[in-house]
């Protein structure tokens, strides 16, 4: 065994991962709101991506210590326990030294995107994502009346087209991306950025996945492309540097989604203003949720050692995986992720027809696994496995099953 493997076990061996917990009754929209997706109650879900282990020890104790204090009032983010925080993980983590005058603070990521969407473009002008897509970023650009123009993932020139458009305004990013589990590298991204600011097209770059890359990969933050894009003009804002911006949230990687909070880094200073304004006046959301401060604060500065624990033990549930596809279904040629829980499956080969399956899988086999056409893929499907290895198993296993009996 290296020593990589040795000290990730030695790290994991610190917490708990194995232990199922009971979500169901808990306003649990994985569990409880299964229905509401799927139609039928009961299922085992291996869908919406949060996972089913508790954050990190050291941030439920922050949390209670904050409960303890017994006072829950209006707060402010504009603080330095929290800023520091966020500059300790971007250097620690990214080896990126963050200026903190650039961020900005909000109660989601795709509430920061609907907000930049609105500054950044008007309605019936284009918004260009890549496919498959996640479908929030979907529900968002049409929700506006704006024009979701898809480009295949990879297609530099596909994306050069839809950006060189008059009307396409903005470039969306997902990086890491959302469904596929793919880290852009600095090459791809240094052409992203250089294609965007050719076409006089904004980019947002949504990093809340960003956290969970498994080892061999490494992200690269959009803010230091821009950056090195900016030929030493302002501050990373403004014509030369392109117009950009990052949205993210520790949520995601330490799964307290539930206490909502994102923040973002946003180049222009005009723009900031801008979005601020916006956020403290028109949505009247000037204090944040107190907790959720808390909780990133204690992330960023306590859990780095609970990351990178449970990223090996999903690393161990994507491995299980392929060695089941690989020996059931070898045309499929799986392989795991290079980022986040989530198992995206190439189920082309096998012909199946997914509507047939996702019977199967519902009524057959009671599991509530994510079609690929909820992102724009029919073939695929796309399984959580941020989840105790005896759920990983199960949830395969009724994949193979349920596979066995379409074919059949």
């Amino acid at each position: 065994m290296s020593e990589g493997a040795r000290n990730a076990v030695s790290t994991t061996a610190r917490y708990d991962f194995d232990t199922v917990i009971d979500r169901r009754g808990t306003w649990c929209v994985q569990w409880d709101g299964v229905a509401d997706r799927f139609g039928v109650d009961g299922l085992l879900p291996f869908t919406i991506s949060d996972m089913d282990f508790e954050t990190a020890p050291e941030v439920l104790a922050a949390l209670r210590a904050r409960l303890d204090h017994g006072v829950l009032g209006y707060t402010t983010w504009q603080q330095d326990d929290f800023l520091s925080a966020v500059a300790h993980w971007y250097g620690t983590r990214y080896g990126a030294d963050l200026d903190t005058g650039r961020l900005v603070y909000g109660p989601s990521v795709l509430s920061q995107l609907s907000q930049l969407l609105q500054m950044w473009t008007s309605e019936g002008e284009g918004v260009v994502v890549h496919t498959p897509t996640y479908d929030g970023f979907r529900k968002a650009v049409l929700g506006l009346g704006r024009e979701l123009r898809g480009v295949p993932l990879g297609d530099t020139e596909a994306l050069e087209r839809e950006l060189a458009r008059a009307d396409a305004k903005v470039l969306v990013l997902c990086s890491p991306h959302n469904p596929t589990g793919r880290v852009w590298t600095e090459a791809e991204l240094r052409e992203m950025a250089e294609l965007a600011r050719r076409h006089g097209a904004a980019v947002i770059s949504d990093e809340i996945h960003a956290d969970f890359v498994h080892d061999g990969h490494v992200h690269v933050p959009y803010a230091r492309i821009a950056d090195a894009g900016d030929g030493g003009v302002g501050d990373g804002g403004g014509p030369a540097g392109g117009r950009w911006a990052v949205i993210t949230s520790a949520s995601k990687s330490f799964n307290f989604p539930a206490l909502t909070g994102s923040y973002g880094i946003i180049g222009d200073p005009a723009d900031r203003a801008e979005y601020l304004r916006r956020m403290e006046t028109a949505e009247g959301l000037a204090s944040p949720a107190v907790l959720s401060l808390t909780a990133h604060i204690a992330a960023y500065r306590e859990g780095a050692a609970w990351l990178d624990a449970v990223r090996a033990y999903v690393t161990g549930n994507l491995a299980m995986v392929a060695e089941r596809l690989d020996a059931e279904f070898p045309e499929l040629a799986w392989v795991p992720p290079q980022a986040g829980y989530l198992a995206w499956i190439d189920l082309r080969p096998l012909g199946v027809d997914e509507e047939a399956l996702q019977r199967v899988l519902i009524e057959g086999e009671k599991v509530a696994i994510m079609p690929g056409s909820v992102y724009g893929a029919p073939g695929f499907l796309r399984l959580n496995l941020g989840c105790p290895r005896s759920k990983a198993e199960a949830g395969v296993a009724a994949l193979v099953r349920g596979l066995r009996t379409v074919r059949a």
